[in-house]
């Protein structure tokens, strides 16, 4: 099998994602995985995996679907190709909670002043 190329480099800020992790089954987190590797070899992501959150700038999510139950991971980019992973959930309705944008874009804003203390 050849070597794959990356292109991006998909990170955990803090345990957020961990944490989220530990509440879901196996095939969940297999399938966080393969659509990671997506995210980390393929020039343009497709829409069905990736999308903006709009209203919040620099604010994504990763969507994905695994026997018939859908999961968001909110994420950003950072120094270009780095893809930082914040808050996750399970959704339950077609509107995405405003509650959970909410918390990713505090993750958000918390992982850039961390990130501007350090480079002092």
């Amino acid at each position: 099998m050849p070597q794959r190329k990356y292109v991006r480099t998909v990170i955990a800020y803090r345990d957020y994602f961990k944490n989220f992790k530990r509440t879901v089954s196996q095939s969940v987190i297999d399938k966080f995985y393969e659509v990671f590797i997506y995210i980390m070899t393929l020039e343009v992501i497709p829409s069905t995996f990736f999308r903006s959150i709009e209203g919040v700038k620099g604010l994504f999510e990763i969507r994905i679907e695994e026997s018939g139950n859908i999961y968001r991971i909110f994420c950003c980019f950072d120094e270009g190709n780095l893809v930082v992973l914040f808050n996750a959930f399970q959704k339950k309705t077609q509107k995405t909670p405003p509650g959970e944008i909410e918390k990713a874009k505090r993750i958000m804003d918390e992982y850039f002043e961390e990130k501007k203390g350090l480079k002092r």
